[in-house]
């Protein structure tokens, strides 16, 4: 029991036995001196800083109205009795009757109660009722990363002439790199939750949180990479806010695994929380806000947006399969360029996109009369068809064998707007797949069982397939127009740490020749 809790209950018991020690003939004397008492053991819980003053001043103000209303009563009585017996010479005392004192002793030790039980009394362990309805959550990983360049690949320069974000095609570069994040999940009332992370990283470049090392010693920034509310208003419905992790069904071929989204979302999915249940369908729907622009006389760019929406079915017909499959569409608006018809002109400069890697179909939007500067936009509209297939069989659980399949199609590709808007002929290349086996442990939690996963898989993805901006960020350093394959395992060293290590070989699909090797190994720990 802490002190204030001892200051409390020796505060009840001086108050209730003063009451209980009271005897008729001296009753006004007891009621005095239990008074009087009262008044010291507040004023030195207050002293102790137990009780701050407020709260005592507001507890003798309570205490002194009750009291008045009682005695009010209490003298109403005598004087009806007093008329009663009119004439008579009687000498009356006034005091404070018994049921007065029982009421009060039952209504602090009611308070009292009330706080032992809010505060857990008696509870070594016990924490603030408010900590219980907060989550932390976070991983660390330390990372080599070794980018290796084919002999044969065009120079940087030629890309670049082209508008492709490209710095380097021929040097390979060793690096070693960073990422932390640290999430916090709050329940603030039932049915509403509150999320916020904060990570390393660029915060201009939306598909990676990685923090390069090797800045003469100057410190890291961070960034507010989620923050948002989700509300349940009912068990088969999620409502989303604000800037949210990745509410679709997906791969890394359309969606970066560190893309979050801004914006608002909403999820449908009848009986997900029901282990038993066979079949269970999901809807998923959201709307996000790429780039607000405001519009003025010398600004004539318009919002750009992202719609989406999925349908799925997540098939269990035993506990050693389940099946799952969503089918989505994608519609970015607004995204594509808008050339600048007279010199010097700057009204279509910000239809250009904010963030790109490489691989997008690109005209030239400038029109400032400088030869040697360009601005590229992007030349195709996107709108993307998406089917997401994975089967997970455990037949030798703890192993587990799972298999998955990405296919991705640009059906908003249209070569007659892409030469009105840029004067190019362009050819359709629009489709893109992925398919990946993965065998081991789905998830690392205890070390004893020797956890283990290996992975294989192969990718291609055409040039306008997606938009390049939100696809992988590792595969081909990033981008669309490229194909090749993946090799990959972990393997858990302690408790929620694991070494993991991948190999990426890719090469261009069309146009400048470009093959890029990428190894990665890792250290990753989660608490």
């Amino acid at each position: 029991m802490t002190m204030r809790r001892k200051w409390l209950a020796l505060a009840v018991a001086a108050a209730c036995s003063g009451g209980a020690m009271a005897a008729p003939d001296d009753e006004r004397a007891k009621v005095e001196m239990l008074h009087e008492t009262t008044l010291s053991l507040i004023q030195l819980l207050v002293e102790q800083g137990v009780l701050k003053q407020e709260a005592a001043d507001a507890m003798l103000k309570k205490a002194q109205q009750q009291a008045a209303e009682k005695t009010a009563q209490a003298r109403a009585a005598e004087t009806e009795a007093g008329k009663a017996e009119a004439g008579k010479d009687v000498v009356r005392v006034v005091y404070v009757p018994e049921t007065v004192k029982r009421e009060i002793r039952e209504q602090v030790r009611q308070e009292v109660v009330a706080q032992a039980k809010q505060e857990r009394w008696g509870d070594v362990n016990a924490v603030p009722e408010w900590l219980d309805r907060l989550k932390w959550e976070g991983d660390i990983r330390l990372r080599y990363q070794g980018d290796l360049f084919a002999d044969g690949n065009a120079p940087e320069y030629s890309f670049q002439t082209a508008g492709q974000a490209i710095g380097n095609t021929t040097e390979d570069r060793q690096r070693e790199r960073l990422r932390m994040r640290l999430g916090l999940n709050a329940n603030v009332a039932s049915g509403v939750d509150a999320g916020i992370r904060i990570t390393t990283g660029n915060t201009t470049d939306p598909v990676s949180t990685n923090q390069t090392l090797g800045n003469t010693g100057n410190k890291y920034s961070l960034a507010l990479d989620r923050a948002f509310l989700k509300l349940r208003p009912v068990d088969d419905l999620t409502l989303w806010g604000g800037r949210i992790p990745n509410p679709f069904f997906s791969t890394d071929l359309v969606w970066d695994e560190d893309l979050n989204f801004e914006g608002a979302a909403v999820s449908y999915a009848p009986g997900a929380l029901d282990p038993q249940r066979v079949f269970k369908p999901f809807v998923t729907a959201g709307v996000f806000p790429l780039q607000e622009v405001e519009q003025s006389l010398g600004v004539k760019a318009k919002d750009k947006w992202l719609y989406g929406a999925q349908v799925g079915l997540e098939w269990a017909p035993s506990t050693r399969a389940r099946f799952k499959a969503g089918a989505g569409y994608y519609d970015y608006r607004n995204i594509s360029g808008v050339a600048n018809q007279a010199l010097h002109d700057i009204q279509f400069n910000q239809a250009a996109p904010q963030f790109r890697q490489k691989g997008n179909s690109l005209f030239n939007i400038d029109n400032d009369g400088n030869v040697n500067t360009n601005l590229w936009a992007l030349a195709a509209d996107y709108q993307i068809a998406n089917l997401t297939l994975v089967a997970d069989f455990a037949e030798f659980f703890p192993i587990h064998i799972i298999g998955s399949f990405d296919w991705a199609r640009n059906v908003g590709f249209d070569q007659g707007k892409i030469l009105a808007r840029s004067g190019q002929a362009i050819e359709e290349e629009t489709d893109g797949y992925q398919v990946k086996l993965t065998i081991g442990h789905p998830t690392f939690k205890y070390v004893d069982d020797h956890e283990w996963q290996a992975y294989i898989g192969y990718r291609y993805l055409e040039r306008d397939a997606v938009l390049d901006a939100f696809t992988d960020s590792d595969f081909h350093l990033g981008g669309t127009n490229a194909k090749g394959f993946m090799l990959g395992g972990s393997y858990a060293l302690y408790k929620n740490t694991w070494l993991s290590a991948k190999w990426m070989s890719s090469d261009e699909i069309s146009g400048l020749p470009l093959s890029i090797d990428v190894f990665q190994l890792d250290l990753n720990a989660r608490f």
